[in-house]
């Protein structure tokens, strides 16, 4: 079943059957992953990092090489992007030698611009605005740990960032009801709140933003947190963690708020003694290396069905 849309740039473009669909897809390559060996054979994927990544880059890589693909690794700055080409033109180039673009950018208005030059497939491996992989991930593991998407509930506590904005679009798009809460100056992107009530209308998804982690919290079958300072937010280090600890740091007594057999996730990499605390993020209730693995997986869906095949 080919998607909707050619690109995946913020979650946004994609239908909530889609988004499920990917789910089972990769669901089903988790168990039986030799059945998609050969899948993507004679298919190459351009990766395109402006900033740093671990997960990411190694994910996006072993899933072209586990279908079958190849996978090139390209840096900003080795690039002539980094020395002023205009970005339709590498676009446009790129185009004729590869099949499809990730790019992990600082800035949403360079990957808008990258996908509207480009005639292939353009993925949104992180930027400022959204983290659509990451969510897809994050979907996968929540199914996989509970059985189930709709109905859950997922507090989110800490910095409205690319991934709170993201999460905000995935839940309410398949009926996972989300509460967030942030410190004042750091909720999400109003567009992401407008997505989020303007799904739940369909899904029937009970969208929270909040300033109090408990009231998030409380009853929450899922917690999820993110560092307080995001790359590119170095400066304003100071400020932050004055603004954000200690109310909103993931301990212990904020977990136990949540359901007794309420699950943590984080992205990662996570600042330990920060945004969460060590005996959270080494408990048995977290599942961050589930989720950390489950990016392989759902990557691998998302390109098999991206390109055709799926």
């Amino acid at each position: 079943m080919p998607l909707k849309s050619e690109n995946l740039l913020t979650l946004q473009e994609l239908e909530d059957y889609e988004i499920l669909h990917i789910v089972d897809v990769a669901l089903a390559m988790k168990r039986n992953p030799q059945a998609y060996s050969k899948s993507l054979e004679g298919k190459t994927l351009a990766m395109i990092f402006q900033k740093p990544s671990t997960r990411t880059r190694v994910s996006f890589e072993i899933a072209m090489h586990q279908l079958g693909g190849y996978a090139l690794y390209l840096r900003w700055d080795d690039l002539q992007l980094g020395r002023g080409e205009a970005i339709k033109d590498t676009a446009r180039v790129l185009a004729r030698y590869v099949d499809a673009v990730m790019a992990r950018v600082l800035k949403q208005t360079d990957l808008d611009e990258y996908a509207k030059w480009s005639p292939i497939p353009v993925i949104n491996g992180l930027s400022d605005k959204w983290h659509p992989c990451q969510i897809l991930g994050d979907l996968l593991t929540i199914r996989e740990v509970k059985g189930f998407l709709k109905g859950l509930k997922l507090a989110y506590v800490g910095d409205g960032n690319n991934v709170c904005n993201t999460l905000l679009i995935g839940c309410s798009k398949v009926g996972v009801n989300i509460s967030v809460a942030c410190p004042k100056g750091y909720e999400p992107l109003p567009k992401a709140v407008e997505w989020a009530y303007l799904n739940a209308e369909k899904s029937g998804a009970k969208i929270k933003i909040l300033s109090d982690p408990e009231e998030a919290v409380k009853d929450a079958d899922i917690v999820y947190t993110d560092v307080f300072v995001s790359m590119g937010f170095e400066a304003e280090r100071e400020k932050r963690l004055k603004d954000f600890l200690p109310k909103y740091q993931v301990d212990a007594r904020l977990m136990s708020m949540a359901r007794k057999d309420a699950v943590f996730m984080h992205c990662l990499p996570a600042k330990r003694g920060e945004e969460v605390t060590d005996d959270v993020l080494d408990s048995p209730q977290s599942i961050v290396l589930e989720q950390a693995e489950n990016r392989l997986h759902s990557q691998k869906a998302l390109l098999y069905i991206m390109l055709g095949r799926g």
